[in-house]
């Protein structure tokens, strides 16, 4: 999936082990070694616990449907016609996340809450971008 019509986030060397996983069609998480728990968005210490021994780790990719909103309007600098669903899913590993929602018609009926989500990625510039479609795949 190729999206060159958007804004190209911009890796920093805090967020660039996401990224690499990203480009590898790996959804990458940081883990607390002390405390034991996953956290998203990356930064160097434990925002639960406040150590700084964490890791990455490989998250599984699948998720479930946390909230969303559904937008008509195209945000400033996205050449993409509404509607289009502005979500936060919730991983397996306990980790919110704000992202997209693909493959299926954004209509409220089709993204009842808790409903089992897989991550694709769509390419951006150098960067792949994490979405959620379907966990059976996309109904276009």
């Amino acid at each position: 999936m190729t999206a060159s019509h958007k804004p190209v986030p911009k890796p920093t060397p805090e967020t660039q082990p996401f990224w690499d996983g990203t480009a590898e069609g790996l959804l990458r998480i940081q883990r607390c070694s002390a405390c034991s728990r996953h956290y998203f968005y990356p930064r160097p210490a434990c925002p639960h616990c406040g150590s700084d021994d964490v890791t990455w780790v490989t998250s599984c990719g699948r998720a479930t449907l946390y909230s969303y909103v559904i937008s008509h309007r195209p945000a400033p600098g996205f050449e993409q016609e509404g509607p289009y669903a502005i979500a936060v899913v919730e991983l397996e590993e306990g980790v919110r996340m704000m992202t997209n929602i693909v493959g299926v018609e954004i209509m409220p009926e089709n993204l009842p809450l808790d409903m089992e989500l897989r991550v694709v990625f769509e390419q951006r510039g150098d960067v792949h971008v994490p979405l959620f479609e379907p966990a059976g795949g996309p109904n276009r």
